[in-house]
């Protein structure tokens, strides 16, 4: 990977020197299902099937590029990006280079330059099986070849010449030969025209009857976010018109694509409702038609993103068509992301961050507005609550760890912008671009993106750019705004102060703001305070509120002197800013013994957002939240929130109760489980989630015989549909206590013999509780590159079972002895995964937070991406220590 990289020094040498005309990419892709040089079938799925250009290799397909641009000095030197296994031929400027004295692998070398150039560059370029570049999928389902490309941050090189950095826009021309029966997609519109059987350039096994497809040029736009999609997909069409005030109609084609397999699955309806709704949202609103063409979204197999804005061809995780029953929350995180990728459309396609410093510039403001446009155009009306609770967790987490960082970030390489697609440029920046339309104002806030995008369009943009026109829509200063929440990381804790009179009337109210050590900077806090008290049938509701600017240590809210004593105090209600929320100790009290009184459902996931953070910053034993999770989540209404507490049960057991009560706390959250699961309204989605929540912490033989039972059908509970999707979810446990060995997990495969079903088959596999299942699935996924992306996940996934601790302890030392190696030798996608996934913190232990550190100590010198990752992973360990000591103190306490 090193080789691989790129410095931000050198793209911005690269940008002052270069200016793009335009690219014209030719790839022929029938190589994708060609029979094998040894006579295999077409779509054989052998990692070394290779092509008759690269025996033995790589599969590999040709790709022609034709680069047109300038240079402001002539006779100067620079490079341009490629990732490839061979280089056929290199032309500048007319004359034909030697490609192994210019092509190092990554790079290719250019001198001499002219004031205007011609690049051109035919390479073999390898079919990617890690998602990153041109991916290639085998269906096990019907033996169907599928490709897609997936680029962000800089990964267009491993699949054409480029300049691959943000800066050097430019039109492009696309050229895609396809084998006979695919479709081809790409950013512009797309029409085939039939080949010839044989061609100068063919190579032995090209299939006959190929189309070759043409696209439209594109506008300027950025390498990452070109794209190409090709295969025999299942693809449904649609329109969408607009009539503008000024009489002007625009229409867009709008289409929607999957693999046949998942055809039967597809909701494409509810796709383009969304996809319409959000359309009209951004036209209201931006003053700025959508300037792509059409408008297709592909649902692609073994993605590693969530999504990719790519303008005109919007790739998801396939994921998002649903197999089995699912609850209304995963409808909305589809349509908060199907509208992240829309807003990119403006905020990251029309105009694009100059480098990924700014990477915050689309990725937050994409954030913000996912959610936004979906509350206001959408069924989805109560998505901030969403935001709230799920989104701002992840930021939360992220703004704690030692490489924190502000939302415009120093980013030093690529490697460094791979690792800041995280929860502080995501959902942090969201979460300030919320707390600035509460300050400035919402009219003033998309006015000020109005005036961006036209005096910006097709080009590329700094902070300042933004700021410049907030500034002059909002009458504010921005810059101390901006230093406050996007030059500075940590985040600021909340805390009520309340002094009452002889009648219980509050003398004094003030809100006391405190900051860690590490990022001291205390900020200013435009923030809504809540006073909550019973009715008399039992609610805990509203009766007072105010809103105020909070800033310094201690702020004194004069606007609720002389009100009634409340029950409780909601600090930062309604979650106009972003902080950690605490308690006074009478607040606390109340939502200990009524938490599910809480009439409003985004205060109560205000409190149990708090309350988490309270367990996870080790102010709150874990066996008391997951006491408030067994007493109150039943009442919970929000289906997201609900699962939410699941997954912060499962993780308070796993990493922050002290080792010797989590037997017990198993089985008091199973029981729980099997309640609320028992008494849920039959078929509902209540039900469905506590279905799988159970499954997930099943403990005792009778826990594991219903789940047996409800697989085999001689057990039933009213209402609950055992779907494929739900009869893996119960198999997996089942696997990982020994009760279901590879023999019923094959048959299981049997009866769902897809892609989904093999990454679940993986998954039970490594499981098992044996260490010879132990040692196959490392060696499948550290020491061989044989599996795809999704099933290295899977996996790994399977790998790091929380009750296997003792079968997984041998491979905390082999760990350390591995990564440097893997990052090394793997794909930074790969290698993330596989040094994230497989650290050893289940161990929660003293003695590998001490290798931890040792290892940190001694690699000063490895690249700085993965001692990042090393780094967090450390000091989530060192988290769960600190908890496990609060949980203790407290059993100490109670005993």
């Amino acid at each position: 990977m090193p080789g691989e990289n790129l410095s931000r020094d050198e793209a911005r040498e690269r940008a002052g020197l270069l200016s793009v005309d335009g690219y014209e990419v030719a790839l022929d892709l029938r190589s994708a299902v060609d029979a094998t040089p040894d006579g295999g079938a077409p779509g054989a799925d052998a990692r070394d099937s290779g092509t008759p250009e690269s025996p033995g290799g790589p599969r590999t397909f040709r790709s022609v590029t034709t680069i047109r641009f300038r240079c402001t000095e002539p006779g100067a030197a620079t490079f341009a990006d490629l990732i490839a296994p061979s280089v056929t031929a290199v032309t500048l400027n007319g004359t034909l280079l030697d490609p192994a004295a210019v092509f190092d692998g990554s790079r290719i070398a250019l001198e001499n330059l002219q004031a205007e150039n011609v690049l051109v560059v035919d390479a073999q370029c390898a079919y990617s099986r890690t998602g990153e570049g041109l991916h290639r999928f085998v269906d096990p389902e019907d033996g169907e070849v599928y490709l897609y490309t997936q680029y962000e941050p800089a990964d267009a090189r491993r699949v054409f010449a480029n300049f691959e950095q943000p800066d050097l826009k430019a039109p492009y021309r696309f050229e895609v030969t396809a084998p006979e029966g695919w479709t081809v997609w790409g950013n512009g519109a797309g029409t085939p025209s039939a080949r010839p059987s044989a061609e100068p350039g063919d190579t032995p096994g090209d299939t006959p009857g190929a189309n070759t497809w043409h696209f439209a040029e594109t506008k300027p736009i950025s390498t990452y976010i070109t794209a190409v999609v090709a295969g025999p997909y299942h693809y449904v069409t649609d329109s969408y018109r607009r009539t503008f005030d000024d009489g002007t109609v625009l229409e867009i084609p709008l289409g929607a694509m999957c693999r046949k397999g998942l055809a039967r699955h597809f909701d494409a309806d509810d796709v383009f409702l969304i996809t319409k709704q959000g359309l009209d949202f951004f036209h209201d609103h931006f003053d700025y038609p959508y300037p792509f063409g059409k408008y297709d979204q592909a649902f692609v197999p073994e993605y590693n993103l969530g999504a990719m804005e790519n303008p005109g061809l919007v790739t998801f995780r396939e994921e998002y068509i649903f197999r089995g029953r699912v609850t209304r929350a995963s409808y909305e995180r589809r349509a908060n992301v199907i509208l992240h990728e829309m807003a990119h459309m403006w905020f990251g396609d029309l105009v694009t961050m100059r480098w990924w410093d700014d990477l915050w510039l689309k990725e937050s403001f994409a954030d913000f507005m996912g959610t936004f446009s979906m509350v206001e155009a959408t069924r989805f009306t109560d998505g901030w609550i969403t935001f709230a609770n799920n989104r701002k967790s992840w930021a939360y987490r992220a703004d704690q760890l030692p490489s924190t960082h502000p939302i415009t970030a120093d980013i030093r390489d690529l490697e460094d912008a791979k690792l800041n697609f995280d929860g502080i440029t995501y959902a942090k920046g969201a979460s300030v671009l919320k707390q600035l339309v509460a300050y400035a104002g919402k009219d003033a806030f998309l006015e000020g993106a109005r005036r961006y995008f036209k005096r910006h369009a097709y080009g590329n943009t700094r902070l300042g750019d933004l700021l410049s026109v907030l500034a002059e829509t909002s009458g504010r200063d921005m810059a101390d705004w901006s230093r406050s929440w996007l030059q500075t990381a940590g985040v600021n804790s909340l805390t009520p102060q309340v002094l009452y009179d002889a009648q219980d009337r509050i003398t004094e109210l003030a809100v006391v703001q405190d900051a860690p050590e590490s990022h001291p900077e205390l900020r200013p806090h435009r923030v809504a305070i809540g006073l909550y008290r019973r009715t008399p049938e039992g609610e805990l509701v509203r009766y007072a509120r105010a809103e105020t600017d909070v800033a310094g240590p201690r702020t004194v809210v004069t606007e609720l002197a002389g009100t009634e004593k409340p029950e409780l105090i909601l600090v930062n209600d309604d979650d106009l800013t972003y902080c950690k929320v605490r308690f006074d100790a009478g607040s606390l009290d109340t939502l200990r013994a009524r938490l599910g009184d809480l009439a409003d459902p985004l205060a109560r996931a205000l409190c149990w957002s708090a309350l988490w953070n309270l367990t996870r910053d080790a102010l709150m034993p874990a066996r008391d939240f997951i006491a408030l999770v067994l007493t109150h989540a039943g009442r919970e209404t929000d289906i997201g929130v609900l699962q939410m507490l699941h997954a912060w049960a499962r993780s308070a057991l796993t990493h922050y109760a002290t080792p010797h009560w989590r037997e017990e706390g198993g089985r008091l959250l199973a029981e729980g489980a099997l309640r609320e699961l028992r008494t849920a309204e039959p078929a509902g989605q209540h039900q469905l989630t506590w279905a799988r929540f159970f499954a997930s912490v099943a403990t005792t033989e009778s826990d594991f015989q219903l789940l047996r039972g409800l697989l085999d059908g001689t057990a039933k509970i009213d209402g609950l549909t055992v779907d494929q999707e739900v009869r893996w979810a119960f198999l997996e446990p089942l696997a990982s206590h020994g009760l279901a060995d590879e023999s019923v997990i094959a048959a299981e495969l049997a009866l769902d013999d897809t892609a989904s079903g093999k990454r679940h088959q993986m998954r039970c596999l490594a499981a098992r509780p044996s260490a010879a299942v132990k040692a196959q699935a490392w060696a499948q996924v550290v020491e061989s590159d044989a599996l795809s992306n999704a099933l290295v996940e899977a996996t790994i996934s399977g790998f790091t079972q929380p009750g296997q601790r003792e079968l997984l302890a041998p491979y905390a030392a082999t760990y350390f002895d591995a990564i440097e190696r893997v990052w090394r030798e793997r794909s930074i996608q790969i290698a993330m995964v596989v040094v994230r996934g497989l650290f050893p913190g289940l161990q929660g232990d003293r003695r590998t937070l001490d290798a931890t550190h040792a290892w940190l100590d001694t690699h000063q010198d490895s690249a700085p991406a993965l001692r990042r990752l090393v780094l967090e992973a450390g000091d989530d360990l060192a988290r769960s220590l600190r908890g496990q000591e609060c949980d203790a103190a407290a059993a100490a306490t109670a005993g």
